[in-house]
Parts: C-alpha cells; structure tokens; sequence
C-alpha cells in the first residue's frame, strides 16, 4: 500500500481518538476535529479506489446520521459535539460498519457511564483536589464525555468498512 493511502487512511482513527480524548479532558470536541474527519474521507475513499456509488452511499449513510444525530441533541441525550462525530464517523463506516459502529459505542457508553457513576459516588472526596479534568469528571451531577464511547465504537468497527476491505 502507498504511504499516501496509509496516511490518508489513518486519519480516521486518529481524529476519533483525538475527539474522545478531547471530550474526555475538556468536555468538548472541537468542530475542527469532525470537520477534518468529514473533509479527509473523500480524498481516502478515492485514494483507496472506493467506488463513486459506494461514496454516494456513505454519504447517504451520513445524512441519516445527522438526521438521527441532531434529533438525539434536540433531546439533549447528545452534546452537538457528539451528534457532529457521529456523522464523520458514519460517513467513514458507511452502510457496512455503521450499525456495528451503534452498536459498539452503545454497550462502550453504557459500561463507561456505569463506571463513571460508580467513581463519582466513591471519588466523590477528591473532587476538590483532582487535577481540573478529573475534578470536573467526578462531578456528581456533571456530564458524561460520550466521545469516548464513540471513538471507542468507531476504532472497533472500522475493520469493518468498506474503505478498510478495499485498502
């Protein structure tokens, strides 16, 4: 495989990684890491010799997910960081990793959700002290960084894809 095609290929996971890190440690993924997720995929689907058809169809897998996405923020279950991922994700995994992708990041959100509460509940003393990201983690009532789950669904799903079976 070309280095360019490596190259283009691993921005996927690297931006995924990049967004559930930052979420983790600010509670924020930066558009610049969704828009750059969205924006490296076309030049890797054509790098790695993706069928047009099989591109309009990852699109088409993407504009359920911001559909889908945007109705889960509007509920306030998603943070619109989160729903913006989604949508890169999907537009990488297309129709044949993206239910996968649900999937995994369900039962990774679920088991980090569980986790968090059962460390804010036993942690609850070191909020005051804990480095500013910890602190703010443990809070009892604070929010809960599913760009983890996400990133965590979308690394396992990958293999999955198409642009993964073709490159």
């Amino acid at each position: 495989m070309e280095i360019v095609v490596v190259v283009l290929v691993a921005l996927m996971p690297l931006l995924v990684i990049a967004a559930g890190l930052s979420d983790l440690l600010t509670m924020r993924i930066p558009n610049l890491i969704s828009g750059a997720l969205v924006l490296a995929f076309f030049p890797a689907a054509f790098a790695v010799g993706l069928p047009l058809e099989l591109v309009g169809l990852h699109g088409a897998v993407a504009l359920l997910a911001l559909v889908v996405s945007m109705g889960l923020f509007a509920l306030r279950v998603f943070g619109g960081g989160d729903a913006k991922l989604v949508v890169g994700v999907c537009l990488w995994l297309g129709p044949s990793a993206s239910l996968e992708f649900v999937l995994w990041t369900a039962i990774a959100g679920g088991l980090f959700s569980v986790a968090l509460i059962f460390a804010r509940r036993s942690l609850a003393p070191l909020v005051g002290i804990a480095p500013g990201w910890v602190g703010t983690l443990l809070e009892e009532k604070g929010d809960i960084p599913y760009g983890i789950a996400i990133a965590i669904g979308a690394l396992i799903a990958l293999p999955s894809s198409a642009i993964m079976a073709v490159a």
